[in-house]
């Protein structure tokens, strides 16, 4: 977007912006002033010249139709996932909820001086905000997609940030640029890639969206990593290039397992080891366990998911999306 045109819509933006702000604080996210300023002053819709809404409706910043330029711009600050990328029918790339990006944000806890790498560049969104907070030179972001990479890095400096913005494949991480302090993914994976660990520093956090949930590690060394899911749910596209996760057949099941997000959570989960009727058995034992009483170990090459404690009766094998 050109500057002439990134001005139209400063003073438009700008108040819409103060609306989505509203929207994020009542979801209970922005409590650190930080990431407030961040989400105030970072313009959105510099990310987002073009997505679709409504399946196939493309709204553009150009649109000849002032109406539509309206619907854009208005659409451009909901406090909604913006699907901005779609190949052969399928979404490849998105911009996430701002309310789920601004808990995710605040979640990994990020100190003055701290590294971070994201995996997925998405429109460039995410890592701008986190340039606002950190500044540019720690921040990494790395796609599989080279068209995915060079849109984020063209929004990044439309928006006055420069990041490394890599393209790269993101399960084995940025090793040019280790050692981090915080990994954050704005992408599915079936499991957590080891290569992770072993470039981050010891302590460092790792959130990333696993079967329907956020699962938050903390890294003990590079063989060690331990943590608990958040209580939200979390949708997000796929990592390019890895397995999709297990997702259970939902056979002979009641309605009400059907309809429980919860329970197809736990299900993902458990796939690998436990049939449906199985996880559901044990979900109705276990008093319908939600998100937050599940975590991961990662352990010596080997990760599993488990409910309640780690070395508890109950815990399934995760896959290793990097093949090992």
């Amino acid at each position: 977007m050109a500057a002439p045109e990134q001005d139209a819509f400063a003073a438009e933006g700008a108040w819409a912006r103060r609306m989505l702000l509203r929207e994020i604080e009542a979801y209970g996210a922005l409590r650190d002033p930080a990431w407030r300023a961040a989400f105030a002053e970072v313009p959105r819709h510099l990310f987002v010249p073009s997505y679709y809404a409504g399946g196939a409706d493309l709204l553009r910043f150009d649109d000849p139709d002032p109406a539509r330029r309206d619907r854009w711009l208005r659409g451009a600050y909901r406090d909604e996932p913006l699907a901005v990328r779609m190949r052969d029918g399928e979404l490849v790339s998105s911009s996430s909820q701002p309310s789920l990006m601004a808990l995710m944000l605040e979640t990994l806890e990020v100190r003055d001086g701290d590294d971070v790498l994201e995996i997925g560049a998405g429109s460039g969104y995410n890592a701008a905000l986190l340039c606002h907070r950190l500044g540019d030179d720690r921040v990494t972001t790395i796609d599989l997609d080279e068209e995915i990479t060079a849109s984020a890095r063209a929004h990044l400096a439309a928006a006055g940030h420069r990041p490394a913005v890599i393209t790269g494949d993101g399960a084995g991480g940025c090793p040019t640029r280790a050692p981090f302090d915080r990994i954050v993914a704005t992408c599915t994976l079936p499991s957590v890639p080891y290569a992770w660990l072993g470039q981050c520093r010891p302590g460092a956090r790792i959130l990333a969206p696993l079967s329907t949930g956020l699962i938050l590690l903390t890294v003990r060394d590079a063989r060690h990593a331990e943590g608990r899911f958040l209580a939200t749910p979390a949708y997000f596209v796929p990592l390019r290039g890895t397995p999709p996760a297990p997702q259970g057949r939902l056979t002979g099941l009641p309605r009400k397992a059907l309809d429980s997000e919860t329970f197809r959570f736990a299900l993902t989960l458990t796939a690998a080891v436990l049939d449906a009727r199985e996880a559901y058995s044990l979900w109705q034992r276990e008093r319908r366990p939600g998100r937050d009483r599940f975590g991961v170990t990662v352990a010596d090459g080997r990760q599993w998911a488990w409910l309640d404690d780690p070395e508890g009766p109950y815990a399934w094998p995760l896959g290793m999306p990097d093949g090992n």
